[in-house]
């Protein structure tokens, strides 16, 4: 059915309030009101999914976090979930001292009375209770008079005054007590008021301390009218209500007309002392008025609103997390765009705006004023809710010069002169009509090292991560299991995942680009035990606007390992069953070879990862028998080199040093001693040696028969193999300093199913590397 030509026949205006001398239009804010938070009950009554008891333990304990002294935690008589999540929180002793815990009942005895078991032993309880008190829940809905609508209310008020009572006489909780006319707004004014002072009285304990005022929640249940009207609603009420002092009047808004924050603004100038709602706006229908939107439309007037959202995006994480509800992108303050400039225009007065700040402000530390905080279109500092500047201004083809520069200036520190300024945003212009999309920073600084040659050309060149120079490289070098089998590869990039990108292109032709990519914080609560997740898009290179794509997922300690994983997962997806590349069957050596490539045989030969100084060591190795063989070398030859040079795998009719028995005792935490018969310099000897491990002891033992001093530079360990077939992999790399002549160094390899007997195997592996000199031999000894 189409809209009305006439909808006068169908909607009834609104009745406004002949209010003769309204003063709420004339007044200014000057402090918070009380916050009370309903995100737990009636936010998430409205969710299709509502929350676990673990989910909603989460809910509560940012709430605290954040700085909220009432939550209304639950409807505890209507669901075992309901009340048992309110136990709990009692039980574990969750609820702060100076928290009010509220919990909402229908007025009906038995739920009121189970609703109180609910909170019992709690410090501090609020016990609502509401009845719908307008015409048409009265005449339709319920088919009760005004009178026993009254009726209802007192009581019902008295059966909760005297179960509170018993109940703070038994488990010692303090009681609140707030009264709710549901549909307040659609109900008659002077009827809302004979509802209240009757409730007041019935309960007959109101007074003006904090603990004892009545609490009157007068809720726009819907929003049938505008926020001018609630606010005349309000200053009636509270007008009109006897005791004003002994009463606080809470504000609930619904947000069915859209203006929920300005029916709420407008009612604490109209006397509102309190203000309930939920993080980000849940609610029915549209939802209920946004705690963080009214707090921080305070904050930005100056005003402290009481709570803090100084880490916003953690807020935002767990709310959409228990909630299953996205912010909106445009949402005030929260969404991914508020603090976003797209208009060239808009970037200018913002780049302007900073760079006139930055001078005002250290005028104004000089002089020990007030920094005041004045940037075109933003209201707010985004830094004050834990936000960086990275995505203030983003560019697009409707951006202009001066964004494009901030941009530069932010992230390569660069401030280009004017000139340059409008040649170089005619590139950006052009990528940006190419490819009619956002063009990001990442585009946008390597178009400009591409246009000026800053830092060398794209894909040039490498830098160790830790280099520093400008031109921020990154180069990723790892083993990956591919087709089950271990492979080196390494690539170079801008960060981690565009040299893992590199690496995939360079080593096994999986040509991608990265799409989209976002990053989010795992198990927050463990504090520096968290893990992150990244989440990575993955298209054909050079295809940004390919309709195919493919995601991963990786999670790990470090966000960059969480990125790479997810590259990885996306990889896997897109080359399905694809053949990969045969390792190549000769590695030449000349300027695209290097040690990762030796390394890289090694490991699919033997499955050896070698440590990076035993790569350099055996690298040196290997050049000198390719030179001797034209610059060339086979894998099988390669293989059967590193086996010589390290008697790994070998049986030899004769050595100078192995291992033929020992035994390793644990004397204390710290103290070991190695006894054993070794074959050292042709000769098998009886050792003994002491030390804080293994290794140090076999070195103690040796040292005994050997001239000068032997130490240990570096030793490490990994598996090889799976399940019962697993064997320990050590690599040993040894200094020693004969008397009157340089030092020397050796490496030594060993496996064997037991770690220690593999790590004391590489030590005498490492001997013969050293060209040792024996002791001389005086009297036997």
């Amino acid at each position: 059915m189409p809209m009305l030509p006439d909808p006068s026949q169908k909607y009834k205006p609104y009745t406004p309030l002949n209010l003769k001398d309204r003063q709420w239009p004339s007044k200014t804010f000057t402090k918070a009101p009380i916050w009370l938070s309903t995100d737990l009950r009636d936010g998430n009554q409205a969710l299709a999914n509502p929350m676990t008891i673990e989910q909603k333990t989460t809910f509560f304990r940012q709430l605290i976090k954040s700085g909220v002294k009432e939550i209304e935690v639950s409807y505890p008589a209507a669901s075992d979930t309901d009340f048992m999540f309110v136990r709990g929180l009692i039980e574990n002793n969750e609820i702060p001292d100076d928290v009010w815990i509220q919990v909402l009942t229908p007025a009906r005895e038995d739920l009121i009375k189970r609703t109180i078991d609910s909170v019992a032993g709690a410090k501090h309880a609020i016990l609502h209770m509401y009845n719908a008190t307008s015409p048409t829940f009265r005449n339709v809905v319920f088919r009760n008079s005004k009178e026993k609508t009254v009726e209802l209310a007192v009581s019902h008020t008295k059966i909760v005054r005297k179960l509170t009572e018993e109940c703070t006489a038994k488990t010692g909780t303090k009681f609140r007590y707030e009264y709710s006319p549901e549909t307040f707004t659609q109900t008659e004014p002077d009827f809302a008021l004979e509802v209240c002072e009757a409730v007041k009285a019935a309960w007959g304990k109101a007074g003006p301390e904090f603990e004892n005022r009545i609490i009157f929640n007068l809720p726009s249940t819907v929003e049938i009218a505008p926020p001018n009207h609630y606010a005349d609603q309000i200053e009636y009420f509270c007008t009109n209500i006897s005791e004003r002092e002994k009463v606080y009047v809470s504000l609930h808004p619904h947000n069915d007309r859209g203006t929920g924050i300005a029916s709420a603004e407008l009612g604490m100038l109209a006397g509102g002392d309190r203000v309930e709602g939920c993080l980000f706006g849940n609610g029915e229908r549209t939802g209920n008025v946004d705690l963080v939107n009214l707090a921080l439309n305070l904050y930005s007037q100056g005003i402290s609103p009481g709570l803090d959202f100084s880490d916003l995006q953690s807020v935002i994480d767990v709310v959409t997390q228990c909630n299953d509800l996205p912010v909106h992108p445009r949402h005030p303050y929260a969404g991914e765009l508020v603090f976003t400039a797209f208009s060239g225009s808009h970037q200018d007065a913002i780049k302007k705006g900073f760079e006139a700040q930055k001078i005002r402000h250290t005028e104004a530390a000089a002089k020990g004023e007030p920094q005041y905080w004045d940037i075109p279109y933003l209201p707010i500092d985004p830094a004050d809710l834990g936000l960086t500047y990275e995505a203030v201004i983003r560019v697009n083809s409707q951006s202009g010069k001066g964004g494009i520069a901030y941009l530069i200036k932010q992230h390569l520190q660069l401030d280009m002169p004017r000139k340059m300024q409008i040649s170089f945003y005619q590139v950006i212009q052009a990528i940006s009509d190419r490819e009619a999309r956002e063009v990001t920073v990442d585009d946008i600084t390597t178009a400009f090292r591409q246009t000026y040659h800053f830092g060398g050309p794209k894909y040039k060149g490498s830098a160790d991560p830790n280099s520093g120079d400008e031109d921020e490289r990154r180069r990723f070098d790892g083993t990956l299991n591919v087709d089950g089998v271990l492979r080196v590869i390494r690539g170079d990039g801008n960060g981690p995942l565009s040299a893992l990108l590199d690496a995939l292109r360079t080593h096994l032709h999986i040509d991608l680009s990265l799409r989209e990519y976002t990053e989010h914080t795992l198990d927050a609560e463990q504090g520096q035990n968290s893990r992150a997740a990244a989440y990575i898009e993955l298209v054909p290179a050079g295809d940004r606007k390919s309709t195919k794509s493919w995601w991963g997922v990786g999670s790990d300690s470090d966000i960059s390992g969480a990125g790479l994983r997810a590259v990885l997962s996306a990889a896997n997806n897109a080359i399905g069953d694809m053949e990969l590349p045969e390792l190549k069957l000769t590695v030449g050596f000349n300027a695209k070879s290097g040690q990762a490539d030796i390394s890289s045989v090694i490991v699919n030969s033997l499955g050896l990862e070698l440590p990076r100084r035993f790569q350099a060591a055996f690298f040196e190795v290997v050049q000198r028998a390719a030179r001797d063989a034209g610059g060339e070398i086979s894998i099988g030859a390669l293989t059967e080199l590193f086996k010589k040079t390290y008697d790994y795998d070998v049986i030899k009719a004769t050595s100078q040093f192995s291992v033929l028995t020992f035994t390793l005792e644990h004397v204390d935490a710290t103290t070991r001693i190695l006894t054993g018969e070794f074959f050292l310099f042709g000769v098998v000897r009886s050792v003994r040696g002491e030390g804080n491990g293994p290794l140090s002891s076999t070195l103690s033992a040796i040292s005994a028969f050997v001239e000068g001093g032997l130490t240990l530079r570096e030793y490490s360990e990994h598996s090889i193999g799976e399940g019962a077939e697993v064997v320990a992999a050590s690599y040993v790399e040894l200094l020693y300093e004969p008397v009157g002549e340089k030092k020397r160094s050796g490496w030594g390899v060993a496996t064997d199913a037991d770690i220690t007997t593999s790590g004391i195997k590489a030590v005498i592996c490492a001997l013969g590397k050293l060209a040792l000199i024996p002791k001389k031999v005086v009297n036997g000894n």
